[in-house]
């Protein structure tokens, strides 16, 4: 019995399912901790915003740059070893940050630990992956359940980061988020049954390169790049809408209500078999996305604003879960690490593009002409999706 037909439980049973899925997303909570924890705790110390804003910066640059590197390491030697080298070097970094004694030191000790930041969503998918090879069925069912997990921690790190920053135990929020971050990679790296194997023979690391820059996967990483302007956009803009109108604290509640639709959409999407394509799938999901992301420089109101984001919140997860699955159907499961890291980066460089650009447009022309960036990427969504339609559909050989 497939996972859509029994729901989420069957992908549970599955042997090492639960552990594996608990623990990744134990260490994603410290992971969605971990920036605003750094906002927090240097200027607690240092009284600079500025100080406290590059180190998160540099954090994140980091980890979008350093993650596909070490995800290599990982794919060539599997998850078991170089899980515990990450988790040791990002402990050590994190300690570097709390005993620094001044701000060049702690921004390079995030930067450090942004470098060595384990990949914990890219490590469970590719476990998923590993686990119902064979079973295709599952996998959206499997990649809506990590999108789900990815949402809940990034919605409720950075609420235990704030109650405890706004509490004055900002040494705390940092500790915790390492904390977590080690527990769940340690749980992990212990768990060696569900683990794909390493790569083994030097003939095929030389094939690695040309499986990632395969015509389909090189489409997908711009795919994820767009999604993360979207992203970018929302969290500045809709802040940008809730102050010029006067109500700044309508900002928490209109993201509050789309991660909610987003979540739900997420998962209802992922207790259905579907028999349309994954490809014509992320057309329609794109063009749902971009359809309502419409309406949302249009608003008048904050009730506008809400009912739109809500309308486009909910294509959100189908295209982050369909942008999953043809990765996973795209490349070499050799690299597969690889790839999820990379869709990663992708989205963390388009979050931080889209963001300043919404600021900029924000100061300059008003909320309104922040919001517009959304739809626009929407389109660019669409315009890739539509390329990708029509590329290669041949999967490359298996080791």
């Amino acid at each position: 019995m497939s996972a859509a037909a029994s729901g989420y439980r069957s992908l549970l049973r599955a042997p090492g399912a639960a552990a594996f899925f608990l623990a990744a997303t134990t260490g994603r909570v410290g992971i969605a901790m971990t920036g605003l924890g750094l906002v927090w705790l240097l200027h607690a110390r240092t009284g600079s915003y500025a100080t406290a804003g590059l180190a998160a910066a540099v954090f994140a640059l980091a980890e979008a740059v350093v993650g596909p590197q070490l995800a290599r390491l990982v794919d060539r030697f599997g998850q078991t070893r170089v899980l515990p080298l990450y988790l040791v070097a990002h402990g050590a970094a994190v300690v570097g940050v709390l005993v620094s004694t001044t701000p060049a030191v702690a921004v390079v000790a995030a930067g450090c630990a942004g470098a060595a930041v384990p990949q914990l969503g890219a490590l469970s998918a590719a476990r998923w992956a590993h686990l119902l090879r064979g079973d295709a069925d599952d996998l959206p069912s499997a990649f809506s359940l990590e999108s789900l997990a990815n949402a809940t921690s990034f919605l409720l790190g950075p609420v235990l980061v704030t109650a405890l920053g706004a509490a004055g135990r900002t040494t705390a929020a940092s500790l915790l988020a390492a904390g977590l971050i080690l527990a769940g990679g340690t749980a992990l790296a212990l768990q060696r049954r569900t683990a794909p194997p390493p790569r083994r023979g030097a003939g095929r690391f030389r094939g690695e390169r040309p499986a990632l820059l395969a015509p389909a996967f090189l489409i997908l990483a711009l795919l994820n790049l767009a999604i993360g302007l979207y992203f970018g956009t929302m969290g500045v803009a809709v802040a940008a809408f809730a102050v010029g109108h006067g109500i700044p604290g309508a900002a928490t509640p209109l993201i509050a209500a789309g991660s909610v639709a987003g979540l739900l959409s997420g998962w209802l999407y992922g207790l259905r078999r579907r028999r349309t394509p994954a490809r014509l799938q992320l057309v329609l999901a794109t063009g749902w996305l971009t359809a309502t992301a419409a309406l949302l420089p249009l608003a008048p109101s904050a009730v506008w604003l809400g009912v739109a984001l809500v309308l486009t919140e909910a294509a959100v997860p189908p295209t982050l879960v369909l942008l999953t699955v043809l990765t996973e159907r795209s490349v070499r499961p050799s690299v597969l690490t690889q790839a999820f890291t990379w869709n990663n980066s992708a989205s963390a460089a388009g979050s931080a593009l889209a963001a300043s650009l919404a600021g900029r447009a924000a100061d300059t022309w008003g909320a309104s002409a922040a919001l517009a960036q959304a739809p626009a990427a929407g389109l660019l969504l669409v315009a890739l999706a539509l390329v990708l339609l029509r590329a290669p559909r041949r999967r490359p050989v298996q080791p």
